[in-house]
């Protein structure tokens, strides 16, 4: 089967098209991918840098969408239907396997796009919003790196619970995906945004900053948190891991929580069901619906990862093997 494989830590320049064997997928939910999702934890792992060190040479994708071809008797899933779930690895690929437990039908508002582009990002927001900053009712919520696929999901998300979001974004197109994910109101980072995030409130800051950037966007956000504010630390694509004094904690009564919804997943496997029995109302209702920004055909998966690499990202990011596809970059 035709497949990327990154066969040397070079980045998205190491990612190379193979011809490689299917995957038996004994015990587990084979799927033919007609779609899959692009993330950073990919362009990490395409220079070594992410948690998980698979050896040289290996197909990355994390997330994939398609039909599955089969699955374990005790599964719940049979031939023919539609799915999206959770790889981990081998998702650029015409054929995958995953974890039954990490599979779930694609709901039928949902095209294959959006399936692919949905379990990371959405099952990560409601994660750290609901779990980890205990999200109330009414709070104010600000999102850093609002456009990309993880912000989106994260406005939606927290839209969906009832909160005012504001979008942190570093242009007007950026800005304009932003509120078309739901955003209340958008802040240009080109300008003084820490200003503008204390004056929000009345004055009081935010509630819940939600931060997959870090660097310095971490340390200014620690002086635009509301008293018993919390930091949620989703990532690092700015590249430098901040550090915090813990005095600034204690006098401000403010809190830093990290939230790594696959490290958490792997001690408690309940959380996939729980999530996604809590998004469930949320897609139903239309709140929750995965912006597609940019599809890319199998063969410029390296265009794709590059787009992520280099923050160019609006909405998710895709690969789409349902067919020819040409790359199209049109946010839907």
């Amino acid at each position: 089967m035709r497949a990327q494989r990154i066969e040397s830590l070079d980045g998205p320049d190491g990612l190379r098209q193979a011809d490689v064997a299917e995957p038996q997928g004994e015990g587990q939910v084979v799927i033919d991918v007609a779609a899959a999702g692009v993330s950073f934890p990919d362009v990490l792992m395409s220079r070594g840098l992410y948690q998980m060190k698979p050896p040289l040479p290996f197909v990355p994708g994390v997330e994939v969408a398609g039909t599955v071809r089969s699955a374990p008797p005790d599964s719940g899933f049979a031939p023919g239907e539609r799915v999206m779930a959770v790889t981990m690895l081998g998702g650029f690929a015409e054929v995958a396997a995953a974890p039954p437990a990490l599979t779930c039908a694609l709901p039928a508002g949902f095209s294959v796009e959006q399936g692919a582009g949905f379990i990371l990002n959405y099952h990560t927001a409601h994660f750290a919003l609901t779990r980890r900053a205990a999200l109330v009712t009414g709070e104010t919520v600000v999102v850093h790196g609002a456009a990309g696929g993880v912000g989106t999901a994260a406005i939606q998300v927290a839209t969906a619970l009832g909160a005012t979001v504001v979008g942190i974004t570093s242009s007007r197109e950026k800005a304009d995906m932003a509120r078309a994910a739901g955003a209340d109101g958008t802040i240009d980072s080109g300008g003084d945004w820490a200003a503008e995030v204390r004056a929000l409130n009345n004055g009081r800051g935010a509630d819940v900053i939600v931060d997959p950037v870090g660097g310095d966007r971490f340390d200014e956000s620690l002086r635009c948190l509301a008293p018993g504010g919390r930091l949620v630390v989703v990532g690092f694509t700015d590249g430098r891991i901040p550090t915090v004094a813990a005095n600034r904690l204690l006098l401000r009564n403010i809190s830093i929580v990290g939230a790594a919804w696959g490290a958490w997943l792997g001690g408690d496997p309940g959380l996939f069901a729980a999530t996604a029995e809590g998004l469930q109302p949320m897609i139903d209702s239309g709140a929750v619906r995965p912006v597609v920004g940019a599809s890319y055909p199998l063969a410029d998966a390296a265009a794709a990862l590059r787009l992520i690499d280099e923050r160019r990202a609006i909405g998710k990011v895709v690969l789409s093997l349902d067919g020819a596809t040409e790359a199209r970059d049109t946010p839907r």
